[in-house]
């Protein structure tokens, strides 16, 4: 009974897994490329939080992070915080992380309001947000003159153009009823940085989202080899005690 039950199982899960493998494929056929970002990277997470203050505060928000809390976390101390990033904004260092533009504005300018990014590195992962900020394109035919790879149709214009450089698509053939799609960008207008140095940019800003995607994992992270010792150290105890009281036992 239990092998019939066993072999049963074992064919829903072989049917569950082909009937998810077309999307597992497409799935990993898109996925983005790794960044390797590192939340604990303090260094990175500050030059990114440079960035994302100069770039993107601008139209976005942080709602669920306060300036305070940024300074606590990334070894700064208030008045640098008041005075390089809460600036943007004019607000105080008790305060949260918001745009200073209206919603009303932005949804006018831009077809909706600019989402809130507070959640955007654990919703879509590093990656996804550094490919994203990559693939910006120039197209004409769009509001704003820009569209992206990764998100067509972004209302979002590329912010990083001029560090990045400008990149038009290259257009494969279409198939036969549908349309032409993008094999590939290819930078035409170089910035002012190099690919490398625009890297390791678009990295630092994706390691300072995702350190506000969860900025407990800091404390977590270096909590944890304490608790590992603990561990060792209790376990060691226990095994002197067992050998205590096991001792006059033959």
């Amino acid at each position: 009974m239990i092998k019939h039950a066993m072999t049963k199982l074992g064919l829903t899960l072989a049917v569950a897994l082909t009937a998810a493998s077309p999307v597992l494929a497409s799935s990993e056929g898109n996925a983005p490329p790794a960044i390797g970002t590192r939340a604990d990277n303090i260094a990175s997470v500050q030059r990114g939080a440079k960035l994302f203050f100069n770039y993107c505060v601008g139209c976005h928000s942080l709602q669920f992070m306060r300036y305070s809390r940024i300074a606590d976390d990334l070894g700064l101390s208030e008045d640098e915080v008041v005075q390089n990033f809460a600036a943007f904004t004019n607000a105080k260092i008790g305060d949260t992380v918001v745009s200073a533009m209206p919603e009303a504005d932005a949804a006018a300018w831009f077809g909706k309001a600019p989402p809130d990014l507070s959640l955007e590195a654990r919703s879509k992962g590093p990656d996804w947000i550094a490919d994203y900020l990559k693939s910006f394109y120039v197209d004409h035919s769009r509001p704003l003159g820009w569209n992206n790879k990764r998100f067509p149709g972004a209302s979002m214009p590329n912010v990083l153009w001029e560090m990045q450089g400008i990149q038009h698509a290259e257009m494969g053939h279409a198939k036969e009823g549908g349309e032409a799609h993008i094999e590939g960008l290819k930078l035409v207008t170089p910035g002012t940085q190099s690919e490398a140095q625009f890297h390791e940019t678009v990295k630092d800003i994706t390691s300072f989202l995702q350190y506000v995607g969860e900025p407990a994992a800091l404390k977590r992270q270096s909590m944890g080899a304490w608790v590992v010792l603990y561990l060792a150290f209790f376990t060691f105890l226990a095994w002197l005690l067992k050998k205590e009281y096991w001792k006059d036992v033959h």
